[in-house]
């Protein structure tokens, strides 16, 4: 009286979970093209689908540079540059080298250049570099040694500019 159905028979051969980019086709039935309404438009997926940040956790040292895309919580010791699109440095979290994210957030320790779009120094932040940001938030107790350079496009590639030293001409002419 009863009888499987081809939707039963593919998920009782294949136990495991399918991934999320996985597709699995089934033919369908012309029970099942009378269901569906033809208005129906196939639904579309986000370009960018935001996923939980990759976590280095306090026992982790890295040698080398890090880049991503995506998020990137970091706990432990990085040795080298960082390029992520956010970046956020705990308060256990040591970094040596350039940083380069859309936006930054520091709670631990950077030793080199920070450039971000957004940049958030925390109380127990402490830094020892430049910074280069469109947007910068210090909260009180941040450490801070270095210059700060407001630009529009901090991630662009290209060189930073210096300030020019005081010209000498102004200085013998009094002016």
């Amino acid at each position: 009286m009863f009888s499987k159905s081809r939707v039963t028979e593919t998920q009782n051969r294949n136990p495991a979970p399918a991934a999320e980019s996985e597709t699995v086709a089934v033919p369908e039935t012309p029970k099942d093209k009378a269901r569906q309404p033809q208005s129906a438009a196939p639904q579309q997926q986000p370009q960018q689908r935001r996923s939980a940040p990759s976590v280095l956790s306090s026992d982790l040292t890295i040698k080398g540079d890090l880049q991503t895309d995506g998020d990137v919580q970091i706990e432990g010791t990085i040795e080298g540059d960082i390029r992520a699109r956010q970046l956020t440095i705990g308060d256990s979290a040591t970094v040596r080298g350039e940083v380069l994210a859309d936006e930054v957030i520091v709670n631990g320790r950077v030793i080199g250049r920070l450039r971000g779009v957004k940049v958030r120094l925390s109380s127990t932040a402490r830094v020892e570099g430049d910074i280069i940001h469109k947007t910068i938030a210090i909260e009180s107790g941040a450490h801070f040694e270095g210059s700060v350079q407001r630009q529009d496009d901090p991630l662009a590639q290209g060189g930073t500019k210096k300030l020019a030293a005081p010209s000498t001409d102004f200085a013998k002419t009094g002016a």
